[in-house]
């Protein structure tokens, strides 16, 4: 009560201004106020040309007049394309009881000093771009009857003096911003017979004054905020025939309360988070024509009975979780349904025979069920059927040839079934059928050329078959046809030349057959031709030149057959935004002309005979994403420019013939996803600003020349998967930093000359899993026992490199390794006991390594020990041959001087003449005993 005082008091001054405006001067007719409001508006049409001082005002356009023209009762400028801000000024014109300024382009706010029209009756603003709040003062029109000022922008909570317009019969707001909740106070509106809230953000519970609302038919509430239960209250109002509170937030279960609600036609409840099941009490709405109680969390079975709904046109229960069979009692003889769309629920069971009685059905959407059985032959008896939905469901057998006879059939969708055999000839028939999709089913056959009779058809998909034989020849007679898909199937021979005069053409995809052949030129005929792929079938010869006129090509993927020539005919094509010529054998330079499509994103040219440079050119594609040239003869160094490219995602260039240094600008490439230069004759350093690409995903630069250190910035990495720099010439240690690269599942530095130990911190690469190769460098030091951490890792090569130590037994834990090699390094000690199921090649070159599968420790060391006495017994032999040797020299040398003297003392004899006294005390002296001279004699006489 205290803010209806409020509204009176600023009314009670406004009044005051005008009368003191009366006495000290003169005051404006209401002529003369909507002069002013003339002047402040923009009329391009003229709509108040007569608007003028020389003519009554009961005669200007939109105005009506008492019959005695004293009052101006209504002013109506609905769709007179003015605008300028919303007129104050008219509160002055106070006898107006009808104002209608909807469908203009007024702006600014709704006027509070509209409260002073106090005979105003109906107030219509809706359809312009007002703004603000709704002003309190409204509140003071009681003798208002409808406002509506829906379809404007309006804002703020809807003002609870709302309530007090009691004699209000339509309330139309509708299509703003309100937010806030719904005023309780709308339960005092007592003969309100519409009201409009919908398409606002209004939050809360409804009301459950709701049912003060005794003579309420319209309820419009929906696409808001609005949460919690139905007020049971709602079933009070008899009088409601449209409810619509669909594509809120509102829960629990649905009213048994709304039964009650005996002249409703028209219930949407679509779009909230209603469960549990359907209530029987529905079927009490005998006047029901429209029924949604889609997207919501209803399960159960289908309690409804069209026997009881006879009314009923449309019924749609998609997207719940409703169980068990269509019950045969849903539908009769002389049903009035129209729509039935139960679609993406639990259905089961066959196709229900009962709804072949609604005969006067239009539409029948039973997909994403779990329906099974042959489709029914009487399909023909649905004379009226527009549009057959049962895709995804698990519906066997063939498509009855009396499908031919549903004269009216426009959309036939029966993809992601199990159907099987042949498309009826019979379906050529059907002149209105536009859409028709087959995909993801087993059906066999050839196409028929019965079904390019059907000459409205714009949308043909048989992707996912097991259909053979050619296109029909006669495809061409599909005048409107839009999108032609028939990948994935057995199809063989040429795509026909009269395809070319689909000329309404969009979609042509005929990739994953055996079509054979060369491409038709009548192709280049399909001017509005988007999309084309071709891909994995057996095409071979060069490309059409028409091609280069297909101006509205976007995707083209023709990878994968066996064309040849040059591809200049698909350059030049400013829509393209991708191109994929994969693996087949084109030659000749890539054309510089490729960079007028501006828009492409995708360009993939691996595997084929391109020769030649990359064209500088590429700079001007801002938006490419994916550059694949690889597995090509590419030569020539790559382009600074080419870096200029920011977008990419995806660059390969591996496998060509490429040459120079890996340029510093590669850094610019932040978006870099994939990086593959591998396999080329690239050199120089890796530059160390190839950290800034820390999106990589994987980095692959092996089998080139680079030399010099891996930068440490490679532990900007951090979503790095895979990392090759095997094969270069790489040198300094393995920086430390690689520990960030904790994604790391494959890591191959191999072929190098690194240096320095392995770093510990290689064991925090934890998800390391394909590979862990170091093979053939300059490795030193021991294997580190943190690689034991890297308990995912398959294989580990260490080989060829100058490790020392044992075998850490921490490898023990490796148990996912199913590759290892460890040879020609310089390890030592017994083999861990977890290794010896791997073969003798993976320790080979390490002298000092023992145990399975070597030879095992105990006999090892006797070996050494064997080996030391053997060398014990060398040296003596070697002693005693060197001293044997002195001794025989020494005693050959006694033998000569004694064979020396034997002969000087036989010279003398010999020149005595009978010396043989004399000759013997020679010999006694020189022996000094006489004795022993016969003796003597017998042992120099065996010496000798």
């Amino acid at each position: 009560m205290a803010g209806i005082y409020v509204l009176r008091f600023r009314l009670f001054f406004s009044i005051l201004s005008v009368l003191l405006a009366v006495v000290w001067g003169h005051a404006p007719t209401d002529s003369e106020w909507l002069l002013k409001i003339k002047s402040e508006l923009v009329d391009p049409v003229g709509i108040l040309e007569n608007w003028s001082p020389s003519a009554h005002v009961c005669n200007w356009h939109g105005i009506s007049c008492l019959d005695d023209q004293s009052q101006i009762v209504s002013l109506n400028l609905s769709q007179s394309r003015l605008s300028g801000s919303m007129w104050s000024e008219l509160w002055h014109i106070t006898s107006l009881e009808v104002l209608d300024l909807s469908s203009n382009s007024l702006s600014g706010s709704i006027p509070s000093e509209f409260g002073q029209l106090y005979n105003l009756k109906i107030l219509i603003l809706h359809s312009n771009n007002l703004s603000g709040k709704l002003p309190a003062e409204v509140g003071l029109l009681k003798n208002l009857q409808a406002l509506r000022i829906g379809n404007n922008m309006l804002s703020g909570e809807i003002t609870p003096f709302i309530g007090n317009l009691t004699n209000l019969t339509i309330l139309g707001l509708g299509y703003c911003e309100f937010n806030g909740s719904i005023p309780i106070e709308i339960g005092n509106l007592k003969h309100l017979i519409s009201l409009n809230l919908q398409q606002n953000r209004l939050s809360g519970s409804i009301p459950d004054s709701i049912h003060g609302n005794e003579e309420l038919e319209y309820l419009l509430v929906s696409n808001n905020m609005l949460d919690g239960n139905i007020p049971d209250s709602l079933g009070l109002i008899r009088s409601l025939r449209v409810l619509n509170l669909a594509n809120n937030s509102l829960s629990g279960s649905i009213p048994v309360a709304l039964g009650g609600l005996s002249n409703l036609v028209y219930l949407n409840l679509l779009g909230n988070r209603f469960n549990g099941e359907i209530p029987s009490e529905i079927n009490q709405l005998v006047l029901l024509e429209d029924l949604d109680l889609s997207r919501n969390n209803l399960s159960g079975t289908i309690s409804l009975m069209n026997t009881q709904l006879q009314n009923l046109i449309t019924l749609v229960l998609s997207d719940n979780a409703l169980t068990g069979n269509i019950p045969n009692n849903f539908s009769f003889k002389s049903s009035n349904l129209q729509q039935i769309f139960l679609a993406r629920n639990k259905l089961s069971g066959k196709f229900p025979l009962e709804l072949l009685n609604c005969s006067s059905l239009q539409q029948l959407d039973l997909s994403g069920n779990r329906l099974e059985g042959d489709l029914p032959f009487a399909l023909d008896d649905f004379k009226y059927l527009t549009d057959l939905l049962l895709n995804n469901n698990r519906f066997t057998g063939f498509i009855p040839p009396q499908i031919g006879n549903m004269s009216n059939l426009e959309d036939l969708f029966l993809f992601d079934n199990k159907l099987t055999g042949t498309i009826p000839k019979e379906i050529g028939k059907l002149q209105k059928l536009s859409f028709i999709y087959l995909y993801d089913n087993q059906m066999t056959g050839s196409i028929p050329n019965e079904l390019t009779n059907c000459t409205s058809l714009m949308e043909i998909d048989f992707f996912g078959n097991h259909f053979i034989g050619p296109i029909p020849e006669n495809i061409g007679n599909l005048k409107n046809l839009a999108v032609l898909h028939l990948r994935q199937n057995f199809l063989w021979g040429p795509i026909p030349a009269s395809l070319g005069y689909c000329k309404s053409l969009q979609l042509l995809a005929l990739a994953d057959n055996n079509l054979s052949g060369s491409l038709p030129s009548t192709l280049g005929l399909l001017s509005v031709l988007r999309t084309i792929t071709l891909y994995n079938n057996s095409l071979e010869g060069p490309l059409p030149v028409s091609f280069s006129i297909l101006k509205s090509l976007k995707i083209i993927n023709f990878s994968n057959n066996r064309f040849n020539g040059t591809i200049f005919p698909l350059s030049g094509l400013d829509s393209l935004t991708a191109l994929d010529l994969t693996n087949n054998s084109f030659s000749g330079p890539i054309p510089s002309r490729l960079t007028n499509s501006r828009n492409l994103r995708r360009l993939r040219l691996a595997h084929n005979r391109l020769t030649g440079y990359i064209p500088f050119e590429f700079r001007q594609l801002k938006d490419l994403n994916f550059l694949d040239l690889s597995y090509n003869n590419l030569t020539g160094e790559m382009s600074p420019q080419l870096f200029n490219c920011t977008k990419l995602e995806h660059f390969l260039l591996n496998d060509n013939r490429l040459t120079g240094t890996i340029t510093p600008l590669i850094g610019k490439l932040q978006a870099l996803g994939e990086l593959d230069f591998s396999s080329n004759n690239l050199y120089g350093k890796i530059p160390a600003e190839i950290g800034s690409c820390s999106k990589l995903l994987k980095l692959s630069l092996h089998g080139n020349n680079l030399s010099g250190i891996i930068p440490p910035e490679i532990g900007n990495f951090t979503f790095l998967y895979v990392l090759n720099l095997q094969r270069n010439n790489l040198s300094g240690p393995i920086p430390s930093t690689i520990k960030k690269c904790s994604k790391l599942y494959e890591l191959r530095l191999s072929e190098n000359f690194l240096t320095g130990e392995i770093p510990q911190e290689l064991g925090e690469l934890s998800n390391l899993q394909v590979a862990l190769d170091l093979n053939k460098n300059l490795l030193s030091g021991e294997i580190p026992s943190s690689i034991g951490n890297l308990m995912k890792l398959e294989r580990l090569d260490l080989s060829s490199n100058n490790l020392i130590g044992e075998i850490p037994s921490s490898l023990e834990q490796l148990t996912s390794i199913h590759i290892l090699n460890l040879s020609d390094n310089q390890l030592q000690g017994s083999i861990p006991q977890f290794f010896s199921k791997f073969p003798l090649i993976s320790f080979k070159g390490n002298d000092e390594l023992c145990g399975p599968p070597l030879s095992s420790c105990s006999i090892s060391a006797r070996q050494e020990t064997s080996r030391l006495s053997k060398a014990a017994v060398i040296g003596i032999i070697v002693a005693i041959v060197f001293t044997s040797t002195v001794i025989c020299l020494v005693m050959l040398y006694i033998m000569l001087r004694m064979w020396c003297n034997w002969r000087k003392v036989s010279v003398i004899s010999s020149s005595d003449g009978s010396g043989n006294e004399h000759g013997r005390e020679e010999v006694k002296w020189v022996y000094r005993n006489d004795k022993n001279v016969g003796q003597y004699w017998k042992v120099d006489s065996v010496a000798f």
